[in-house]
């Protein structure tokens, strides 16, 4: 597996589609969410895109890192079905991290995941929220 973490410009096209697909596939067909994943956001060129390929170049896994301003974001968390509970989603996180220095960093965790978001030093810093119809919990990972 390769995990590279790049601004939008340094995607090729097929890595662009097949990334947008995962995330297609796992939010929006799988957690039956309809939501606006093309948000313009990707194209920002402070954003970088954590993507994680196969031997084959197959995008497998993704994240995603936005500059707010005082703080970083970390969204759009996601791993092929075929490639879960094998440890790579802490490959991910750690690699969005290594883009994120010297500000605190935030994101909107799905509740049942907040635990896991946990052991990278993130903690809750508000009420739980319902977003797409899934419970989420706002969490920050202060910078030291």
């Amino acid at each position: 597996m390769k995990i590279s973490a790049v601004p939008f410009a340094a995607l090729g096209p097929l890595t662009a589609y097949s990334l947008w697909k995962l995330r297609q596939d796992v939010f929006v067909v799988e957690q039956d969410c309809p939501y606006p994943d093309l948000d313009g956001r990707d194209l920002a060129p402070e954003t970088r895109h954590v993507v994680m390929e196969d031997d084959n170049g197959v995008v497998v896994g993704c994240a995603r890192v936005l500059d707010d301003g005082d703080e970083w974001r970390i969204g759009r968390v996601a791993l092929h079905r075929t490639v879960r509970g094998q440890g790579w989603a802490e490959r991910i996180m750690q690699a969005a991290l290594q883009v994120c220095p010297d500000r605190d960093v935030v994101l909107d965790a799905q509740s049942p995941l907040a635990r896991w978001y946990a052991g990278f030093g993130f903690e809750v810093c508000g009420p739980e929220f319902v977003e797409d119809g899934i419970p989420h919990l706002p969490m920050v990972r202060r910078s030291e």
